[in-house]
């Protein structure tokens, strides 16, 4: 049934996207601008490194966007993570306090389904990569993870960086695994580039794309 032109106009006033200009969509107002694909092919990381191979993450954007598509890692039973850098990637070891949660459930339907805090996965003043998954991806030929990371306002010299993401993996057992990580980069330096790796192995497949936000 079609709505009324009055429901029409509201909807479209609230909630319609409507892609613009070669590379940018627009949503109420706001401007998602892509920068950066990379694809893995047996890669060790994938890293983002403002200035070097097109890549933007400075004061262009406040807001950054990376988003993940089947991410297959060559190793079972691993972690999907991220660090951020304050030296154009010479190291990846930015200070970061995080808190995580986890929704899960098996494809038998047989276990115990929960959501859960996940104490093991957060991050408290520690420099180490910040999970995004769990150690216990999958690395059969049908499992992977997807799911995206913002990141708020990088090049900032006066606050710490917030980020916040959400993943869906397949567990090793088959089970699916819904992911929510957020946190800050405990820094005032400007964060100028972030990498992303398993945390054993290569990453065999998948790629990752990067937008800012207007």
């Amino acid at each position: 049934m079609a709505l009324p032109e009055d429901k029409l106009i509201t909807i479209n006033d609230r909630g319609a996207r409507s892609a613009t200009t070669f590379g940018s969509v627009t949503s109420g107002g706001a401007n998602m601008v892509f920068i950066k694909k990379l694809t893995a092919s047996s890669s060790g990381t994938l890293s983002f490194v403002d200035g070097t191979s097109s890549v933007v993450l400075d004061n262009t954007y406040k807001e950054y966007l990376f988003t993940f598509n089947n991410m297959h890692p060559q190793t079972d039973n691993v972690d999907f993570m991220f660090n951020l850098s304050v030296d154009s990637g010479s190291n990846y070891n930015v200070t970061k306090t995080s808190a995580a949660c986890r929704a899960h459930h098996n494809e038998a339907d047989d276990g115990s389904p929960f959501i859960r805090y996940e104490s093991t996965a957060d991050l408290a003043q520690s420099t180490a990569f910040q999970g995004l998954t769990r150690e216990d991806l999958g690395n059969a030929a049908d499992k992977s993870v997807s799911g995206s990371l913002h990141l708020f306002n990088p090049s900032s010299t006066t606050f710490v960086k917030h980020f916040i993401a959400t993943t869906q993996s397949v567990h090793e057992a088959d089970s699916s695994d819904e992911n929510f990580v957020a946190g800050y980069g405990n820094t005032t330096s400007a964060v100028d580039a972030v990498q992303f790796k398993m945390s054993s192995g290569n990453i065999d497949a998948g790629d990752i794309c990067l937008y800012g936000i207007l």
